[in-house]
């Protein structure tokens, strides 16, 4: 694995647990070789001066959609990487739901093989689990998945929900392999039902998605993802948490020890309902934005510790798929380039500690996907992948901007303070400013550390 020599010197960094603090950091061969002051140039090839910069490890982002291979019309791996690159997120855990679907150790394989060449920071893949191919876990896990995904409610390749006896045994083996399954909870049955309900009455407004998703198709989802970890140990990651309720139940879970995490992203932070009417069905994701209480709810659970990660959820469709009204309008939009600027914003404005970012967007989802202290952290030995972020700086979302074949967003027009001034991948700067200044793709597949 390719990697580079250089000085980041005079920065504040930034790191999880702690009061930020000045220091330089080395970088010799794409890992961190010592951090500490006036540290000698020896051995570098490049000096960053970050003298009132924010230095934190590069993010990774627990949950992207790149839509490769198979549904690349939407969106594919380059873009979505580069966006990544230019916006501090140096690892990204790529979802399974392409097309094929990333149920076999060789379909894992190949995807990897695909995507290799084309992306612009490191990867982890996910496997996916149904009823079909419970019986490929072990199999899939040997070949280098991070984790697997669970949809129990509908969603983008129509992948059908697993019945409740393969969720038992496929938590069963994540107890006795320790690898986490991240759960798209929403139960199916009650979607569809909420769903045809609003139909028939005629709505089509776009806050009529919220109302076909009430929160009692989470709270059910949850409640029995905790009871079935609680009797099989496994390892539940309850992804894109939206809901108050869920909130509730996975504090109580959390509270009595159980392996049970939750995760949620920007857009349930920072929009609500009130929002539909001004942004219409560009606010089109599942589960649904909801209320101001749920909002309120997962930001005191993202402060509190309740909620351990974030991920963006980059869920980019093509133009067309985001007309028309809300039952024919495509759910999920681009997210991986926005991830970082919008949650430094929040940072920056005081509404939670700038350490909290480094634990939430690094640190944590590292630990969970067993890419830890290689990714996700900023010790000696860890790889070299850093963010500095100018704290004066301005971020403008404009579709300009982002980096995607359709530049669909609720946040384009939003001005955040801060900007990210540079990504290091492994060493190696490969943007500043908000541009590529690498020559080519240089991120590798990360497998997970350890015994798989």
């Amino acid at each position: 694995m390719a990697g580079g020599n250089i000085l980041i010197r005079g920065g504040t960094l930034v790191l999880p647990h702690h009061e930020p603090f000045k220091a330089d950091i080395k970088i010799l061969d794409g890992k961190v070789a010592a951090i500490g002051t006036s540290l000698s140039r020896k051995g570098v090839d490049e000096v960053i001066d970050a003298t009132g910069m924010y230095v934190l490890p590069g993010v990774v982002d627990e949950h992207v959609h790149m839509r490769e291979p198979g549904l690349t019309y939407k969106d594919d791996f380059t873009h979505g990487t580069s966006g990544a690159a230019v916006a501090g997120v140096t690892t990204v855990l790529e979802m399974p739901n392409t097309k094929p679907p990333v149920e076999s150790a060789s379909i894992l394989r190949q995807k990897a093989k695909l995507l290799s060449s084309k992306a612009y920071v490191d990867f982890g893949l996910y496997g996916v689990i149904h009823n079909a191919n419970v019986h490929e876990f072990e199999d899939i896990v040997a070949e280098g998945a991070v984790g697997f995904k669970v949809f129990l409610g509908p969603t983008t390749g129509n992948i059908p929900p697993p019945d409740d006896g393969s969720l038992y045994e496929a938590l069963t083996k994540s107890a006795k392999l320790g690898v986490p399954l991240a759960f798209h909870a929403e139960n199916a049955d009650l979607v569809r039902y909420f769903t045809e309900k609003v139909k028939a009455s005629g709505r089509d407004d776009p806050a009529a998605h919220e109302a076909a998703r009430p929160p009692i198709c989470e709270e059910e989802s949850i409640n029995k993802l905790i009871l079935l970890s609680k009797r099989t140990g496994g390892k539940v990651h309850i992804v894109h948490m939206a809901a108050k309720e869920g909130v509730e139940l996975l504090r109580a879970a959390r509270t009595k020890g159980l392996n049970v995490t939750g995760e949620t992203c920007p857009h349930y932070l920072l929009l609500n309902s009130s929002d539909y009417l001004k942004y219409g069905t560009a606010i089109k994701v599942n589960p649904p934005i909801r209320g101001k209480e749920h909002q309120e709810a997962l930001w005191r659970a993202v402060l509190d510790g309740t909620i351990s990660t974030l991920g963006s959820d980059h869920a980019p469709h093509a133009e067309h798929e985001k007309r028309g009204n809300v039952w024919e309008c495509a759910a999920g939009f681009t997210g991986v380039q926005t991830f970082l600027p919008l949650m430094i914003h929040q940072a920056l404005i005081g509404k939670l500690p700038i350490q909290k970012i480094p634990e939430l967007m690094s640190e944590a989802p590292a630990k969970l996907f067993r890419i830890w202290p290689k990714k996700g952290a900023l010790s000696v030995g860890s790889d070299g992948d850093v963010v500095i972020i100018d704290p004066n700086g301005e971020t403008i979302i404009t579709k300009e901007w982002l980096r995607a074949k359709y530049p669909i967003s609720p946040f384009i027009g939003w001005r955040l303070k801060g900007a990210v001034k540079y990504t290091v991948l492994r060493g190696m700067i490969i943007a500043k400013d908000y541009e590529l200044i690498t020559d080519r793709p240089k991120g590798v597949w990360i497998k997970p550390l350890g015994k798989h």
